[in-house]
């Protein structure tokens, strides 16, 4: 007898299990029994789902769950490959329409000399007109970190001389052997 190598496996059909291309539920598909339509040229209204359908069919439209957890559960009538394009239209101007904010990062010493703070802070100062945040910290080094008075007042000092186009947003914070400070570009005046 020969044994049947899928047995005891559920049947998935010829071509494997069935992947959901559709991420609304869309006529047949909506399982609830009454529904809120809406749409153009339809009045909005609970209806029961063979009625809402039928307004679809009329227009030779499609009905698209839009708010599956509402109660009734929101479908709207709509041309659904329109619908589509339209929602992955808004997802791109979202896109497009957000800020990147980048954080660039400044290290200074606990014994930073005033020439090389005068030339971090150049930098930094760039870095905020262009719209970036700025991460100043002091790294210590071995016994360095009984100086750790000098990096607060390092960075105290940057964020000082820095608060005409930046502001704070963390003030100096020890973590390990490094004490930070972020500061944000101000808005635009």
């Amino acid at each position: 007898m020969v044994q049947n190598p899928n047995q005891g496996r559920p049947f998935l059909g010829r071509r494997g299990p069935q992947k959901r291309e559709n991420e609304h539920k869309i006529n047949r598909e909506i399982t609830a029994q009454e529904v809120r339509v809406v749409g153009e040229n339809i009045e909005t209204g609970i209806y029961p789902l063979s009625q809402a359908l039928k307004f679809a069919e009329e227009l030779e439209l499609d009905l698209v769950e839009i708010s599956p957890t509402a109660v009734p559960p929101v479908c709207k009538v709509v041309d659904y490959k329109k619908f589509l394009y339209e929602q992955k239209k808004k997802k791109k101007e979202l896109k497009a329409n957000t800020v990147k904010t980048t954080v660039k990062e400044i290290r200074f010493g606990p014994n930073t000399d005033e020439h090389d703070f005068e030339f971090k802070l150049k930098h930094a100062q760039g870095f905020l007109e262009d719209g970036h945040k700025v991460r100043a910290y002091v790294m210590f080094r071995g016994r360095a970190i009984v100086y750790k008075e000098r990096g607060e007042v390092l960075l105290l000092t940057f964020a000082q001389r820095l608060q005409e186009i930046g502001k704070v947003e963390q003030l100096p914070k020890l973590e390990g052997k490094k004490m930070f400070l972020l500061i944000a570009p101000k808005g635009k005046k």
